[in-house]
């Protein structure tokens, strides 16, 4: 299969990650798929959300933004406009399930962790590259928490990733950069732990109907996508 930026069917965009991006942020990075670039943060706050009270746990969320020159066309920021649009409130609430879900609550008390991620540049795969990054991020943070004495041993049960799969030009393909996306006959998002079991199956016939045997192809594709994006995190959330 020829691809667009020559890539095999199954190989990744390059991956870049550099980590402690921001100065006043618990845990930070900033992360390069190809040429998507995401901003990650995670910020604790000694607080809980009211329906977290009197339960003797924490939480974590998330909220993600595209810059104004993110991409080709000027994005209005959503401030402006005075309410956030579907999708960016669909992606807020995807990072946060796919974090919460390797977290053990019970052992952040009565404390928020904020993950931030502000796409500075989009080209297709913003919202998996931010949960990849937001992992990373949340190592970070916790093991700040470690580090005070505010916390005894790690919430954390798994690594979690993200990663596009699609089928383009009749061919099931790996990390879709926009161009491929645009095109795509069949656009799918699998979130995944590092343990290899799903978290989330975002997949969707953009024309014809696609196969269970095609669905297959394209899980497979992800878990090898996910299983090497496991391996750059555990490498980079080691780093202080």
């Amino acid at each position: 299969m020829s691809r667009i930026d020559k890539r095999k069917s199954d190989e990744l965009r390059k991956v870049r990650v550099q980590t402690n991006y921001l100065k006043n942020a618990h845990g930070s990075c900033l992360i390069e798929m190809g040429d998507t670039k995401v901003v990650c943060s995670a910020t604790i706050e000694e607080k809980v959300p009211f329906f977290c009270k009197a339960e003797g746990k924490g939480w974590i969320t998330a909220e993600y933004g595209m810059l104004p020159a993110s991409c080709n066309e000027r994005i209005a920021r959503e401030a402006a406009k005075g309410k956030l649009s579907g999708r960016t409130q669909e992606i807020q609430r995807l990072i946060g399930r796919s974090i919460r879900s390797i977290v053990d609550l019970k052992k952040l008390p009565e404390r928020t962790i904020w993950l931030d991620a502000d796409v500075i540049q989009g080209d297709g795969g913003t919202r998996t590259a931010s949960i990849t990054g937001c992992y990373i991020a949340l190592e970070h943070a916790i093991r700040k928490l470690l580090d005070s004495g505010k916390i005894k041993e790690s919430p954390i049960r798994d690594s979690v990733a993200a990663i596009s799969v699609g089928v383009v030009n009749g061919k099931p393909a790996l990390d879709l950069c926009y161009l491929e996306d645009s095109k795509a006959e069949v656009d799918m998002n699998v979130v995944m732990t590092g343990s290899g079991k799903l978290v989330e199956v975002q997949g969707t016939a953009e024309g014809e109907p696609f196969s269970e045997a095609t669905l297959i192809q394209m899980l497979k594709l992800a878990k090898k996508g996910i299983r090497e994006l496991a391996e750059i995190q555990k490498k980079y959330a080691k780093q202080a």
